[in-house]
Order: structure tokens, then sequence, then C-alpha cells
């Protein structure tokens, strides 16, 4: 199997450097992407390869279930590197229908340590319970709770000190909550996008009533 990957890199390499020679060069001399994509390290979701990005070109943060938690050294690292280093225009936080993440923390399902990480879906959860509780089929459900789930990291993204910060410096800079759909492979904006700390309130609430008011 590692021997088949290996292959696999080698006849890739070949291919990028017969379509652009210049290709890997670039690389090396600089990494200017105008995007950070936080999504779930769901195997089923590729970030550069669903937006049709080349290396480079998408900066990328995936955990279990696309979660930004104010404590995680690891996302605020790689966000702060985006936007202080890189200075990415846009940071889309991605989740994905059929979330086995988001599914687990619904069910209350017991996995070990995982369930600490989960227990932040579960706040979104409780959090939404009511609007949770008018979706009777549970495939449904668990969709809306996809979806509430992407609106509420946006909100923990837009909180931090480190997009704050850029927009008490006027730098350009949008947070955006997309989700992707398994079954047909498209993207859908579930109308959450953030440009200054002023918007974020009402566009939340804007974003949360459109998911009540549609059809499932």
């Amino acid at each position: 199997m590692l021997t088949e990957l290996l292959e696999k890199n080698r006849k890739w390499s070949m291919h990028m450097t017969e379509l652009d020679p210049e290709f890997f060069l670039r690389l090396t001399r600089q990494q200017a992407p105008e995007f950070l994509w936080i999504g779930c390290a769901d195997s089923r979701v590729p970030a550069n390869e669903i937006v049709s990005l080349l290396p480079g070109e998408l900066f990328v943060h995936r955990n279990v279930a696309n979660v930004v938690v104010h404590t995680d050294l690891n996302c605020l690292s790689v966000l702060h590197f985006a936007v202080e280093v890189l200075k990415v225009k846009h940071i889309i936080v991605c989740g994905h229908y059929g979330c086995g993440g988001v599914k687990a923390a619904m069910e209350n399902a017991k996995l070990g340590l995982i369930d600490n990480w989960l227990r932040h879906i579960q706040d979104v959860h409780h959090k939404h319970h009511q609007c949770m509780s008018e979706v009777e089929d549970s495939e449904l459900a668990a969709n809306r709770l996809c979806e509430l789930n992407v609106i509420e990291q946006v909100v923990n993204v837009a909180q931090t000190t480190i997009v704050q910060d850029a927009w008490n410096r006027d730098q350009g800079l949008s947070v955006h909550g997309w989700i992707y759909g398994l079954h047909d492979g498209l993207l859908r904006d579930l109308r959450m996008t953030v440009s200054s700390a002023e918007s974020l309130e009402p566009i939340y609430h804007e974003a949360v009533a459109a998911l009540v008011g549609k059809e499932d």
C-alpha cells in the first residue's frame, strides 16, 4: 500500500512538471494564498480538490467536525499565520452533510477521548434546541446541526483576537460559512459572511433565521 502511494506521488510529480515545468520552482519561492480553509478532517472532503485550487493557493486547517475553539492553539496558530503573515483575504469555514462527528454528538455516542471534542457540537445543539426540535427526521436533523455548527464556528472565528485585530486595523478580511454535499459534490453558501465586528450579530441572526425558514 505505501509503495503504491510513493509510486502515485512520482507519477503526480511528473504529470505536474509536464503540465507546467516551473510549477515546483514557484512553490519553493513563495506561498501566497488568498484563502484559509477551516474544514473537517473527513477524507471525503479534500479542500483543494472541491474548489479546484492548486497547491499554494489554499491554506488549510482541518479537524473533526470543523470546530474552532478559542483554547485550541493548533487552530489559532494556523489562523494567526494566515491572517498576520500570509494576509489572506477570505477565511472559509466549511462543514459537510453526513458529518460523522456531528452525528455522534447529536446521538451522544460514547467513542472515548473524542467525546470531549464533540462536546462543543453538543453545545451548539443545546443552544439551538428549539430549532432542532422542529425537525423530526433524524437525517434532516443531522443536516440542520451540520449547518448550525458551521454558522457557530464562523462566529468563533470572527470573535478571535486575531480577526478582531485585523478588522481594527482595517485589514480586508471576510469570514464565510459554507457546507459541502457528499451526495452531489456541491458547496452551498449558508449566508454567513462577516467582514466587520459590527456586522457579526445581525448577519448571524439572519443566517440562523434563514435555516429555520427553509424547507429541508
